[in-house]
């Protein structure tokens, strides 16, 4: 894998997103409750505290866990929940080494359809069925990983020309795009709340 992602809207922190497979499912994995240049900044914080070029998933598996959020904790805090996050990128990684022997590109390697890349993606921990389908969506329309039936599997994420998701930033206008699109969907669902009123 090796992809131009401007995720995080920083040069080195897109250019390890674009490289690392694992830096990619962490950031998407950190992508809740903080702005999404924030989660995807953060494979790079982690890497830099960690003092390596890469992430693997070996070593952070097997990394204490109360210094890792140590690690996650350190000014400026790589999330809004560095702690809890700490142990949903610990179990993730785990779950790699166990299923796909620490390499996070055999989640989608081989996967024959689009069907079965979400079933996949679904399995790691910390991935719900929207993260999942947002992650399929980046690997169909970024990453060039696009099994027979991708943009079904990816549900609306998957649209040609949409701006729903991090699926479709590929600079600061889609970015902002993107943004416009999730706060008139908070504005929808509030409203809806409402009783629609």
């Amino acid at each position: 894998m090796d992809a131009t992602l401007r995720l995080a809207q920083q040069p080195e922190a897109d250019a390890l997103l674009g490289r690392s497979p694992l830096a990619a499912l962490i950031g998407m994995l950190l992508d809740q409750q903080i702005p999404m240049e924030w989660a995807f900044a953060g494979p790079y914080a982690i890497a830099q505290r960690l003092g390596r070029d890469d992430l693997d998933a070996h070593e952070i598996a097997a990394y204490d866990p109360e210094d890792f959020a140590a690690l996650l904790s350190q000014k400026p805090a790589v999330h809004r929940y560095p702690g809890s996050m700490a142990g949903r990128i610990q179990q993730l990684c785990r779950y790699l080494v166990e299923t796909y022997d620490g390499d996070a590109s055999a989640v989608w390697r081989d996967a024959g359809t689009g069907k079965e890349l979400l079933a996949r993606l679904k399995a790691l921990p910390g991935y719900g069925d929207q993260k999942a389908r947002i992650f399929l969506a980046l690997l169909g329309k970024q990453l060039g990983v696009a099994p027979e039936g991708w943009r079904e599997a990816a549900g609306p994420y998957g649209e040609a020309g949409a701006h729903r998701s991090v699926a479709d930033i590929t600079g600061p206008e889609s970015l902002a795009k993107v943004r416009a699109y999730k706060q008139e969907m908070k504005r929808a669902a509030k409203a809806a709340g409402r009783g629609g009123s």
